[in-house]
């Protein structure tokens, strides 16, 4: 999912132009993905104790999925810690999207989301992380093969993962590093029916109307995680005040914990 800036200012965080555009039915707001840029620095992991798994360097679109996988299964995890300057956001990553949990781990045991902050925050709809403007670990771009699953919708609280619009993108690929919290707001069933365009199951209408979520998300983007505690800290971030491309004027900086 994936907002889009003005590229104007200098700073990376308004140099998001490069990302697409997906326009949604809530208020007219959409998501957002940075586009990484090449680093130059060395990477911050030791040599003397060097994290497994696949070289950063190493990854591209045509091998992700074969890279990523067994690496998964060899170092699993049931999910992660963010902890924040507003508190700490528990996650549970999905088994059954195996390609993006795997994927969030490994730049998590890499450093690569501690260099990272929330840099596009719309209240009552989603917060979004991954961007960084010192980000000094060096990665290639790539992308993730979508892992879209129906039991998987956009409620409140679920993790999803950023991506280009169909038009740029049609195979629907995600981000490897912009990842997003739904916030999203209660909807009686008429509503949660009209804002997602197709039908839905009586789950997924009880779930909008109880919590709440953003329905015209299903479908598009891989959700691939929950939060389990501290949807409080979502919700202050969401309360940030931000600037004029929706970045908190004072970063919330992120460092990521994996759980057992």
């Amino acid at each position: 999912m994936m907002f889009l800036a003005p590229s104007a200012a200098p700073r990376l965080r308004h140099l998001l132009q490069a990302a697409g555009f997906v326009a949604v039915s809530l208020g007219g707001l959409a998501c957002n993905r940075q586009q990484p840029v090449e680093e130059t620095a060395a990477p911050a992991v030791s040599a003397e104790k060097p994290v497994p798994g696949p070289a950063l360097l190493a990854l591209a679109d045509s091998n992700a999925a074969t890279l990523l996988l067994p690496y998964g299964r060899q170092y699993p995890a049931s999910g992660v810690v963010l902890h924040t300057r507003l508190g700490d956001i528990k996650v549970k990553l999905y088994d059954d999207t195996p390609i993006h949990k795997a994927n969030f781990l490994l730049l998590s045991r890499r450093g690569v989301f501690d260099e990272t902050v929330f840099n596009r925050v719309l209240k009552g709809f989603a917060v979004q992380g991954g961007a960084s403007d010192h980000r000094t670990i060096r990665m290639n771009r790539y992308r993730l093969p979508p892992e879209i699953r129906p039991q998987h919708f956009h409620r409140r609280g679920v993790l999803g993962m950023a991506r280009y619009d169909d038009e740029q993108n049609p195979g629907q690929l995600s981000s490897s590093t912009d990842f997003y919290f739904v916030q999203g707001e209660k909807l009686t069933p008429a509503q949660s029916l009209a804002m997602a365009g197709r039908p839905l199951s009586p789950e997924q209408q009880r779930a909008y109307a109880t919590v709440g979520g953003v329905p015209s998300l299903d479908g598009k983007y891989t959700v691939f995680g929950e939060v389990t505690e501290g949807m409080d800290v979502v919700d202050k971030i969401a309360n940030e005040p931000v600037d004029d491309y929706k970045w908190p004027l004072t970063d919330v900086a992120i460092r990521v914990e994996i759980l057992p």
